[in-house]
């Protein structure tokens, strides 16, 4: 059983992508999972109720089957700050509160569980906490997912130097080229993403899982499934006779 929580240098770093391709990778591998994101801003209304399509990507991954209040407890329908989502809605966010929801689904954890943040890692849960308490409280390892755009090489050590002081492990991050313009110049691409692999594997435990290009499939499950081939699973994930390559 490993349990990961995954999170981003910024908002549309990709966070959903790599945590469905990585539940994907799991499926194929024979591994059971599930993907869990418990707060989500952005938000549409359907009969059965709120409902977000990261979320929903996270369903459709996640073997055996899972009710989707299970993987997103708090859902919210503006697009903005969980927060500040949480307080029109008239209800308030807490680690305690978001621990109590999950409780009954990690009771029973499958081989790989994915718990997948909402922005970066200092985003707000109300005036005392930040969604970053919730792998603290559960002393999860952190994989970090940088979207490779100018201005990413700070964004992801910065990130990194935030996860090592709240006492975590980062035992893997995620490229995914958000601009393809960063990628244009393949000398110069190489030399960032050298760059990353020696400022943020700081330790031994540290390895890029992949790096994902931009993607031309039509649809999220062709995208998720083309983005699995990318990516490997952190080696704590993969069973002894089931390694990665």
């Amino acid at each position: 059983m490993s349990r990961y929580f995954i999170t981003g240098t910024d908002t549309d770093a990709g966070k959903t992508l790599v945590t469905a391709a990585l539940l994907a990778r799991a499926r194929a591998q024979g591994l059971s999972t599930q993907g869990l994101k418990p707060v989500a801003s952005g938000s549409h209304s359907t009969p059965e109720g709120l409902r977000n399509s990261d979320a929903l990507s996270l369903q459709a991954q996640s073997y055996p089957p899972l009710e989707y209040a299970q993987i997103n407890p708090f859902a919210f329908a503006p697009a903005i700050a969980p927060h500040l989502a949480a307080q029109q809605a008239g209800a308030e966010l807490s680690v305690a509160g978001i621990l109590q929801a999950l409780e009954p689904t990690l009771a029973s954890p499958p081989d790989v569980t994915l718990i997948e943040g909402a922005g970066g890692w200092r985003v707000p849960l109300n005036d005392r906490e930040d969604l970053s308490d919730l792998p603290r409280a559960l002393e999860l390892p952190v994989i970090l997912v940088v979207g490779l755009k100018l201005g990413c090489l700070n964004h992801a050590r910065l990130t990194a130097e935030a996860i090592r002081a709240d006492g975590l492990t980062l035992v893997g991050w995620v490229g995914t080229v958000i601009d393809p313009a960063f990628a244009a110049d393949s000398a110069l691409f190489d030399a960032n993403m050298a760059t990353l692999s020696r400022t943020l594997g700081a330790s031994a435990t540290t390895a890029c899982l992949g790096v994902i290009p931009p993607l031309a499939e039509s649809t999220e499950v062709l995208r998720i499934a083309k983005a699995a081939a990318y990516l490997n699973l952190p080696r704590q994930a993969t069973s002894p006779s089931m390694e990665s390559p």
